[in-house]
C-alpha cells in the first residue's frame, strides 16, 4: 500500500505515540499506514457514507489491524468520544464542510491537541472558523499532485496569551517585504484567504494556484461584461479589486525572491 503525497505529508505531521480519528477517512489508507509506521498507537477511522465504510473495514481487516484501528460509521465527530483521541485529521471534503464538522462535535474537541485539515476548497473558511473558535493556526503546506493543488493545516488549542497570537497572526501584519520597495501589508481578508503562513514562506506552488485563480477571475469578469445589471456593475468592481490585490502579492513576492 502506498500513500499519495498528499496523505504521505498528512502522515508526516502526525506526532509519534498519537492517538489518531481521521473522519472521511475512506479506504482508512491514512490511519493504516500511520499506525503501521509506529506513528499512532491507536486509531479511529469514521466514514459516513456505506461503500466507502465497507472499503475501510475490508482495508482494516486486511492489514490485519482491527485490535488497533476502529472503523465506525457515522457523521463526522460523532464517531468517537471525548477524550477519545488527541489528533483529528479531516482531508479531502470542502472547507465550509470540515469547518460544519468541527462545529457540529465542538464537545468532542475539549482534549484534542492537533486538527491537521486538508481542505480541497474554501480555505478561507476553515481558517476564519479557526480563528473564532480559539484554534491557533500553527503551519500551512501546500503542493500539487496530479494536476491539482491541495493545501494542509494544523492548528492547535489556544492557550493564554496565544490567543492574542492567534488574532495578531492576521492582523497589523505587514507580512511582505519587498526588495527594494519596503513592505506590503496584506488585509487580514486576503490573509484569510491566501493564508499567512504560506505568504511567509511562498513556493512556486502558491504562485501557480493564485495565477490560477486570476485566470478564473478574469473569466468572471468576461461574463459580467454581457450584463447590464447593476448588480453586475457592483460584482465587476469587486472582483477588480481583488484581482489587483492578488497581482500585489504576487509581485510582492516575485521582487522578494533572493
Amino acid at each position: 500500500m502506498k500513500l499519495s503525497r498528499r496523505l504521505e505529508m498528512i502522515m508526516d505531521l502526525i506526532p509519534e505515540g498519537s492517538r489518531l480519528a481521521d473522519i472521511g477517512s475512506d479506504h482508512a489508507l491514512l490511519p493504516v499506514a500511520a499506525v503501521k509506521s509506529g506513528r499512532v498507537i491507536q486509531a479511529v477511522a469514521g466514514e459516513v457514507n456505506p461503500g466507502p465504510f465497507k472499503a475501510a473495514a475490508n482495508q482494516v481487516a486486511e492489514a490485519g489491524m482491527q485490535n488497533l484501528i476502529s472503523v465506525r460509521r457515522g457523521d463526522g465527530l460523532a464517531v468517537i468520544e471525548a477524550g477519545e483521541v488527541d489528533v483529528i485529521t479531516i482531508a479531502g471534503m470542502g472547507g465550509s464542510l470540515i469547518a460544519s464538522i468541527l462545529d457540529a462535535g465542538q464537545d468532542k474537541l475539549s482534549q484534542v491537541e492537533l486538527l491537521i485539515l486538508q481542505p480541497n476548497v474554501g480555505e478561507d473558511i476553515l481558517r476564519r472558523w479557526l480563528l473564532e473558535h480559539g484554534w491557533l493556526l500553527t503551519s500551512e503546506r501546500i503542493l500539487e499532485e496530479d494536476g491539482k493543488i491541495y493545501e494542509i493545516l494544523t492548528a492547535v488549542p489556544e492557550q493564554g496569551d496565544q490567543r492574542i497570537s492567534s488574532h495578531m497572526l492576521y492582523e497589523d501584519q505587514k507580512w511582505l517585504r519587498c526588495s527594494g520597495d519596503g513592505t506590503f501589508t496584506v488585509t487580514k481578508e486576503l490573509l484569510l484567504r491566501m493564508g499567512p503562513w504560506l505568504l511567509k514562506e511562498p513556493t512556486p506552488v502558491l504562485t501557480d494556484k493564485w495565477n490560477s485563480e486570476l485566470s478564473k477571475l478574469g473569466g468572471i469578469l468576461e461574463s459580467l461584461s454581457a450584463s447590464k445589471l447593476e448588480s453586475a456593475e457592483t460584482k465587476t468592481g469587486q472582483i477588480k479589486s481583488e484581482m489587483e490585490q492578488i497581482k500585489e502579492v504576487l509581485a510582492c513576492l516575485q521582487k522578494d525572491k533572493p
